[in-house]
């Protein structure tokens, strides 16, 4: 009898239940409890000033991030976008300036450009969903001042080649590791690989305090200027009303500092990172070897299969339409999937969707950044269709998330559903 898949009436491959998709949201328990009680009962809810008898948490939290990246400086923020926008206004990313950043990427990575005041360029991507270094090359001008490698889905870009030709043409290079906390490339830790680098805390990501990002840098001069732009009043200096001790040390900036209670939940999670990133790698590999021989599916490459976080499972197919199909019946199989893109889905981590930057919406009638006098280069333009690899490899992409809290048995049926479905559609 011919097999019957689950969308056309036959038994689900997969019968245990799903995961919430927010791994570290979903085990909050005690230790956060005892971390934000503990602030509370302090009194200290500011990171820079309190009682004089207990430290900060936020410090704590930034001296613990530090040492497990193994950089100087680590400087904690109220969210990734602020870190960004920090980070490229601390490089020296401003008026005229443009940043090659991946098309594949939250919508906020091309935000912080603008807003400091520099014009985002986006490269296309190669089989790793990752930034194509071809195109990287191909979009490099006398304004390119520096480029942005987005860690997207846990993968980790080829930082050996951004690294040459950053250094080729004196570019900065700027790590969007949003997506990709505890990942490492070639045994270093993402966002210490470039002049800096910037994390997520929100809640979606692998670990959380519902907001909340982290720079990370080796550079004190990066470093000085990260803590002057996120923090305005110069809280952080021992004598805030002091002068610059040296030129560009002091500026006006904004407010991105982080709170005690943000920091304390974020201690809690942060010894939590290590099981969780091993469960969720155990689980990809566990999955991933039971259907790496399908004919017909192609496993997403990567710059470094032991530094990827294994947050998700994601593979191509051979058109758009097989796609949607293979995902329609994965998820009636039980398997929590989807289609990875769609161009007639609204979704701010793909490129055809930046609608704001694609019609150069700015907050004042005078255009800028797009209308700078400072740009030398020729106009920017973007279109829905400008990066070709990117609609290609995505559209016809299905991701499945993988959790820490799976065990072997939803493993095995995950694997199942798979085989299942392509024995009967591919």
């Amino acid at each position: 009898m011919k097999e019957q898949l689950a969308i056309n009436g036959g038994a689900r491959a997969k019968t245990t239940p799903n995961y919430d998709i927010f791994p570290g949201g979903s085990i909050i328990g005690e230790e956060e409890k005892k971390q934000v009680l503990e602030v509370l009962d302090r009194k200290y809810l500011f990171r820079y000033y309190g009682p004089d008898n207990f430290p900060s948490k936020v410090r704590e939290l930034e001296n613990k991030w530090a040492k497990m990246a193994g950089s100087k400086y680590a400087l904690a923020t109220s969210s990734c976008t602020g870190a960004l926008i920090t980070a490229c206004v601390a490089a020296g990313v401003g008026p005229g300036d443009e940043v090659i950043v991946a098309g594949h990427t939250y919508i906020a990575s091309a935000y912080a450009v603008v807003v400091a005041k520099g014009i985002p360029v986006f490269s296309d991507i190669d089989e790793a969903f990752t930034m194509d270094i071809e195109d990287i090359k191909r979009k490099i001008n006398p304004s390119t001042k520096a480029i942005m490698p987005v860690h997207m889905r846990g993968a980790v870009c080829d930082m050996d080649s951004i690294m040459a030709i950053a250094k080729e043409h004196n570019l900065v290079v700027i790590e969007d590791c949003a997506q990709a906390t505890g990942a490492t490339y070639k045994g270093k830790p993402v966002g210490t690989i470039g002049d800096v680098g910037c994390f997520s805390f929100q809640y979606y990501k692998t670990i959380t305090a519902g907001e909340g990002g982290m720079i990370v840098t080796d550079d004190e001069y990066i470093y000085d200027r990260c803590q002057s732009y996120h923090d305005s009043a110069a809280c952080w200096r021992s004598d805030r009303f002091a002068g610059q001790r040296y030129e560009g040390e002091l500026f006006c900036g904004a407010n991105f500092r982080m709170s005690e209670i943000t920091g304390a939940i974020m201690l809690a999670q942060f010894d939590k990172l290590d099981p969780m990133l091993a469960s969720m790698r155990k689980n990809h590999a566990r999955i991933t070897e039971q259907i790496k021989d399908i004919k017909g599916i192609k496993l997403r490459e990567s710059h470094d299969p032991e530094g990827d976080t294994g947050i998700c499972l994601m593979f191509m197919l051979d058109s758009e339409g097989k796609a949607a199909e293979f995902a329609e019946a994965l998820k009636a199989e039980g398997v929590a999937c989807e289609k990875y893109f769609d161009i007639n889905i609204p979704d701010w981590h793909m490129f055809p969707h930046f609608t704001h930057i694609i019609e150069k919406k700015s907050a004042s009638k005078e255009g800028c950044p797009w209308t700078c006098p400072y740009h030398k280069g020729p106009p920017v333009e973007y279109s829905k269709d400008m990066n070709p690899k990117t609609l290609d490899y995505l559209g016809r992409s299905v991701h499945i998330h993988i959790m820490p809290q799976m065990t072997d048995d939803d493993c095995d049926m995950v694997a199942d559903a798979i085989n299942k479905v392509a024995r009967v559609l591919l």
